[in-house]
């Protein structure tokens, strides 16, 4: 059985002590390497503390000395800068997605070092959650002398993240499933849950173009459709992370029926069930076909596929410009697969969004790795925000 969660540091000095040593950590991600010196300018802390933290951090396997110091200006001993120990830890990803699950293996920074996209053989949970857990051993057993630190998983819907549980996915039909517990009976590692959209702007905020911004929103479009906001170091959850539901935002003009028994909301216009169906109908992609098979129509030439791409990117941008305008964030970061690999769809996008923001808004910075960094992050946000308390626990 995977070890339990310990209990949460709530008096005033552990909360000092986990943002404390948290800070430190962050600061060799995105700075190593870096001398303890240096670390301890940047983040106002003792060179004691930093010293300190930087000790326990390397009998934790997670940071190690660089292998050449840096002189100091001043006479004196060399400054012996360190950084991340990426050689031996890793973390399994998962994202369950309505047609796939993609399991895989990132290091410490966040890079995809494995994926594999696992088809659906059907969406009852226990069986997609056996064969990602089967998959994950499989990509470990191709990593000898790689040392898993834990598994985190991202999904759509509703969920719950203290909890580990799906509470409601209608598109996969599952209801009240406990990933944690049946994925961590799966691996015998710890499993941490989070919804895709949240997961992200963690993923973003540690490795991406959005870790040096104070507000960060992410929109995510595939076949579902939500979002998460970011202010601060908190992403916001909201009772039992239900924060982010947009799903059935009304669309002006909207004419696809949406499971409801509306018409015309955010998601069913937005989906990518709608815009395969409709370049099915158009004649652009045959039966079977994927997204990526419209995207592969329209690099090809076909006009039907391009306008759909365009027009379905131009939507988005209404939805993130109505965002835009309830949250005001920093940073807008879309996730919507035309967005990501044209510059007419990133550029319809922006012009939805209006011209006085457009230059907030980006496409994720994970390209087509986006999926398994979504998995990923969802631990290593764990492991950066309370690097002592998680380490031994995840190792």
């Amino acid at each position: 059985m995977p070890p339990t969660a310990a209990p949460p540091l709530t008096s005033p000095a552990g909360d000092r002590r986990r943002t404390s040593a948290s800070v430190v950590l962050r600061s060799v991600l995105e700075h190593g390497p870096v001398a303890r010196s240096t670390i301890a300018r940047l983040t106002g802390l003792s060179p004691a503390s930093v010293t300190d933290y930087c000790a326990r951090f390397t009998e934790l396997g997670l940071i190690r000395e660089a292998r050449t110091p840096r002189r100091a200006r001043s006479v004196g001993r060399p400054h012996v800068p360190v950084d991340l120990d990426d050689s031996r830890f890793v973390v399994g990803g998962v994202h369950v997605a309505v047609p796939y699950t993609t399991v895989a293996l990132l290091d410490l920074r966040g890079r995809v070092l494995v994926r594999r996209e696992l088809r659906h053989r059907d969406t009852e949970p226990g069986a997609v959650l056996e064969r990602a857990a089967a998959g994950l051993a499989a990509l470990l057993d191709g990593a000898p002398g790689s040392r898993p630190l834990g598994v985190g998983v991202a999904v759509g819907g509703w969920v719950d993240r203290d909890s580990g549980t799906v509470v409601e996915h209608p598109l996969l039909g599952w209801r009240e499933v406990p990933v944690r517990d049946l994925l961590g009976a799966g691996t015998g590692l710890a499993v941490h849950v989070d919804g895709h959209a949240r997961a992200l702007v963690n993923g973003e905020r540690l490795f991406g173009r959005a870790r040096d911004r104070r507000s960060v929103l992410h929109l995510f479009v595939g076949n579902v459709v939500d979002a998460a906001f970011a202010t601060g170091d908190e992403v916001h959850h909201g009772p039992r992370s239900q924060a982010g539901t947009i799903a059935h935002l009304p669309v002006p003009g909207g004419t696809e029926p949406c499971g409801c028994g509306r018409t015309g909301c955010l998601q069913a216009e937005l989906s990518e069930r709608t815009l395969v169906r409709r370049a099915r109908a158009a004649g652009v992609v045959g039966r079977g076909a994927g997204p990526m098979d419209v995207l592969a129509a329209a690099g090809a030439g076909d006009a039907v596929a391009v306008r759909l791409l365009v027009e379905r990117a131009r939507l988005t941008g209404r939805a993130a410009g109505l965002l835009l305008d309830v949250l005001n964030p920093e940073s807008v970061v879309v996730t919507e697969v035309g967005v990501l690999h044209r510059e007419d769809c990133l550029a319809a996008l922006r012009e939805a969004v209006g011209p006085g923001r457009a230059a907030v808004v980006a496409p994720t910075s994970f390209g087509d790795r986006v999926l398994a960094v979504a998995g990923g992050s969802v631990v290593l946000d764990v492991l950066y925000r309370d690097p002592l308390s998680a380490s031994p626990r995840l190792i």
